[in-house]
């Protein structure tokens, strides 16, 4: 057997990685020792923390919609620790452990995620128990509280139009005739005057460009606010555009709500085709004249912009303190601003 050179056996050990990650052949990872299960490990301990994806900073609690990676660390009584794939940066993977779940819920991966739907988990704590298989004595709890001071966004808008079809470029023209060659003169010998070259065609005119389709208009919206709760303030936002509707709590104390309902922008106009180019004159005395060239197209116009939708908000007179925790953006696809409407009344619960 040949010896690998450590270039040749590093390529190799590369290969068989990309070759498991493409596959995703589970056993075959764990067979190569890339990936391992704690199966007859005696673990003594477990621990469980949640991270953010993008740089593993820790999470304490999670808002509607939002996720976070589940990092579960397990110990041996001599103190080895085996941690996690993914975010933990470990070899063990997650079906080593049982993992129940209640109000968040969680991918075979690791990723845990609350519901964007509000009203699965007002007044709820999310909950992880997390068992090693064949161990349910080994365990470990996790309480996510539920938090509602993010920053929600929702988009109401209107299509882009379509753009014009680009005109069709004109067709060069055609060379002229050469002129024949110059008879000799039988009795000196000597060549005459060789005859004119034709002259060249002009050049086809390039198309015009079409019109570019107008913006679609963005959806009318309407919104509601309240005031779910007092100490510590808590708003009750319902908004519905169609048979669309969202619901959100929101923390006036570092949450937010903006609302898009723009609409599209106006496709461009098509683009003239190219005039052709004029033949060439052909070759004699004189040589003939060029073919002119064709004009180019003129361009499509524009589209114009889609109307922006209609924002009407009632806000209840106890939560019209915090209006300013709802904002909203309605402009034309041409960037004029859209109506929107402020009505201060009593807003009912929400749900």
């Amino acid at each position: 057997m040949h010896n690998l050179s450590p270039e040749r056996l590093r390529s190799a050990v590369v290969l068989v990685a990309v070759s498991v990650a493409v596959s995703g052949c589970t056993d075959l990872a764990v067979r190569l020792g890339l990936r391992t299960r704690l199966a007859g490990v005696p673990v003594s301990a477990v621990s469980v923390a949640l991270v953010t994806r993008r740089d593993h900073s820790a999470v304490s609690a999670l808002g509607p919609g939002q996720s976070a990676q589940l990092v579960i660390v397990a110990t041996n009584a001599d103190g080895q620790k085996f941690v996690t794939v993914g975010a933990g940066g470990g070899k063990v993977l997650f079906d080593s452990y049982v993992i129940d779940a209640s109000v968040v819920n969680v991918s075979k991966r690791g990723r845990v995620s609350l519901p964007a739907d509000p009203l699965l988990s007002e007044g709820r704590t999310g909950h992880l128990r997390i068992t090693l298989v064949g161990h349910p004595g080994v365990a470990a709890e996790l309480h996510i509280p539920v938090r509602y001071d993010i920053a929600y966004q929702l988009d109401f808008p209107g299509a882009d139009g379509a753009p014009g079809m680009d005109g069709m470029a004109g067709f060069d023209g055609m060379p002229g005739m050469d002129a024949l060659p110059a008879l000799v003169d039988p009795a000196t010998g000597l060549p005459g005057t060789r005859g004119p070259g034709g002259a060249g065609s002009n050049g086809g005119d390039g198309g015009d460009g079409s019109n570019g389709q107008d913006g679609w208009p963005a959806a009318n919206v309407r919104i509601w606010m309240r005031l779910a709760r007092a100490e510590p303030d808590l708003l009750q936002v319902k908004v519905l555009s169609g048979v669309r509707q969202s619901f959100f709590l929101v923390d006036p104390h570092g949450g937010s709500l903006r609302v898009l309902a723009n609409g599209g922008q106006g496709g461009r106009g098509g683009s003239g085709g190219r005039g052709g180019r004029g033949g060439r004159g052909g070759d004699g005395f004189p040589r003939g004249m060029d073919g002119q060239d064709g004009r180019p197209g003129s361009d499509g116009r524009p589209g114009g912009g889609g109307a922006g939708g209609t924002i009407t908000v009632s806000v209840d007179p106890a939560a019209q303190r915090y209006l300013s925790c709802l904002s909203w953006s309605n402009r034309s696809g041409d960037g004029a601003p859209g109506p929107a409407k402020i009505i201060v009344e009593p807003v009912s619960s929400l749900w």
